[in-house]
């Protein structure tokens, strides 16, 4: 008995390991999965057929040449996209951002909702969401996983948006009525910590074991990454960077609080100084991007109030990293979202705030890269991470153990 567990485990294992292999990879052939896995190449041989036969993976062409039979090209392996499909969403400020993905990685389709988020009663919410799931999936009986992505502060364990400045309710049980809707599992993350799962995927040579992603928007996040782990807390709220105190007693922020890096760097807090208001003002819900980008040519051209706000913000996000860095070792960053774009106006103040602090003494070798676009990196990291659980919890213990709860699944959602 013992024994026989034992080999249903190492059996799971290695499939899982050959699955992350090829989810890595792309389109390896069987010589380079063995490099990457450390299996035998009978091993590799044989998990690779059954996943064939199961439908999981399938050959797609020429792939390395064999060294032991002069040149002649091995069979390269990759992912079915037939074999499942996930349904990836958003949920920001006035949007709800959709896509389904299939198993491969690819999306397949993708669309957008507007939705009056402040002004939307906690079940017209919750509805909006279960009916775009509903629209996007129809007839696609493969969809397996919901992954949601959500700005605010969100509770994996129990799959609830805890707080949100995009709505006026709190313990949104997002997760739930997903899962109650669809019958499939679901997973519900914090925005920022997508983000930071993306840029693994996407350039793992920078954004390896230790990394931070900021997002730079009309609210201030981060996604951290130390030792190869995403960090979060006991509720899976991310870094909650943007409502560390700057300064005690400051300007009044969106979170209720007042001296938070974001009521100092955040797109409304910029908006609020550069054009003379009160710190004590409260927070606009939202700001056009095109007034933004105004503010910082201005800041560009002239020395004055928007100049001003924006050394005001590059201050703030400097002081806020170089005390992240006096706990850990300094981290490349990414600087994601509309904010980047105005980043070499706030790059200077923040290496000059950063050389203040014990976390800054090597300011000049911490490196940042902008990227504007958050929200392809967010649903990228919620499709990924919805695949990867997949490729855990489905495909890796093989459709012996897993076959009736898909075809259930699938019949649900069709």
């Amino acid at each position: 008995m013992t024994a026989g567990i034992r080999h249903d485990e190492m059996r799971k294992r290695n499939r899982a390991l050959v699955i992350a292999a090829v989810r890595q990879a792309g389109q390896p052939s069987r010589t380079e999965i063995v490099r990457r896995t450390g299996l035998s190449h009978s091993t590799i041989s044989a998990i690779a057929a059954d996943l064939i036969e199961e439908g999981t993976m399938r050959e797609t062409g020429q792939g390395e040449p064999m060294p032991a039979k002069r040149g002649r090209p091995q069979v390269a392996i990759g992912l079915n996209p037939e074999a499942a499909a996930v349904v990836c969403l958003y949920l920001s400020f006035n949007c709800l951002s959709i896509v389904l993905v299939d198993y491969r990685g690819e999306v397949i389709e993708q669309r957008k909702h507007r939705l009056t988020t402040l002004a939307l009663s906690r079940q017209e919410l919750l509805d909006a969401v279960v009916s775009a799931v509903a629209d996007i999936a129809r007839g696609h009986g493969r969809v397996m996983h919901i992954a949601c992505a959500m700005q605010g502060i969100a509770d994996s364990a129990e799959r609830l948006l805890l707080w949100s400045p995009i709505t006026p309710h709190s313990n949104l049980p997002i997760g739930p009525t997903l899962e109650a809707a669809f019958r499939l599992p679901v997973t519900v993350q914090n925005d920022c910590n997508m983000m930071a799962v993306a840029l693994r995927w996407l350039n793992p040579d920078r954004y390896g074991d230790n990394f931070i992603a900021v997002l730079l928007s009309h609210g201030i996040g981060m996604g951290l990454v130390l030792n190869g782990k995403m960090f979060t807390g006991t509720r899976s709220s991310a870094g909650e960077f943007g409502h560390m105190v700057h300064e005690p007693g400051g300007a009044l922020c969106r979170c209720g609080r007042r001296g938070c890096i974001e009521a100092y760097a955040g797109n409304y807090a910029i908006w609020r100084k550069a054009l003379g208001k009160s710190a004590e003002e409260p927070p606009v819900a939202d700001i056009e991007a095109a007034e933004m980008e105004a503010l910082a040519e201005l800041a560009r051209r002239e020395d004055g109030p928007a100049r001003l706000a924006f050394r005001e913000a590059g201050r703030a996000l400097g002081y806020g990293l170089g005390n992240l860095f006096a706990l850990i070792d300094p981290a490349p960053v990414a600087v994601v979202g509309q904010g980047a774009a105005a980043f070499d106006i706030l790059e200077p103040e923040i290496r000059r705030a950063l050389a203040e602090t014990a976390g800054g003494q090597h300011a000049e070798a911490i490196s940042f890269q902008t990227l504007p676009k958050e929200v392809p990196l967010i649903l990228h990291g919620a499709a990924m991470t919805a695949l990867t659980s997949l490729d855990r919890e489905t495909f890796a213990p093989g459709l012996s153990t897993s076959a009736n709860g898909r075809a259930e699944r699938r019949a649900h959602v069709a």
